[in-house]
């Protein structure tokens, strides 16, 4: 019997981001702003259930490796403490790559948003995984 992770959603805040982890459609959503007061106590439950994830996925349990996760990014803003953790979560996802886990990253940002393009370019490089980007038309 498959042992499927229980889902992770978070409810976006005016100051969180909306998290939505879908282990069963390998769908992966974050959007909205990122600038929680405790930026720690927002991300590491995300942290720690990606880990887990990653844990079950590539210890040879019933989870498919060859099905794609698509990891979908949708940030209108977030601070500079959010973006450690925001790179935390890639690098968690890059093990998870090099576990031979297949991930797509979307990167969508607004049309006008240079800045959040140059952002998840400096990501993707930070973390050596090669991102799509999507442009969101305003």
């Amino acid at each position: 019997m498959d042992s499927i992770m229980e889902k992770l959603i978070i409810e976006p805040t005016l100051n969180t981001p909306s998290v939505s982890l879908d282990p069963e459609k390998n769908l992966f959503q974050f959007s909205g702003e990122s600038r929680p007061e405790n930026v720690r106590n927002f991300y590491m439950p995300v942290l720690e259930w990606l880990e887990k994830y990653t844990k079950e996925v590539t210890s040879g349990g019933a989870t498919d490796k060859s099905s794609t996760r698509e990891f979908h990014f949708s940030f209108e803003y977030f601070n500079s403490t959010s973006a450690k953790y925001i790179l935390d979560l890639f690098k968690t996802l890059s093990n998870l790559d090099s576990k031979g886990v297949k991930i797509g990253i979307y990167w969508h940002y607004e049309e006008d948003d240079e800045d959040m393009l140059e952002v998840g370019m400096e990501m993707s490089r930070m973390c050596r995984l090669p991102f799509e980007y999507v442009k969101i038309e305003v």
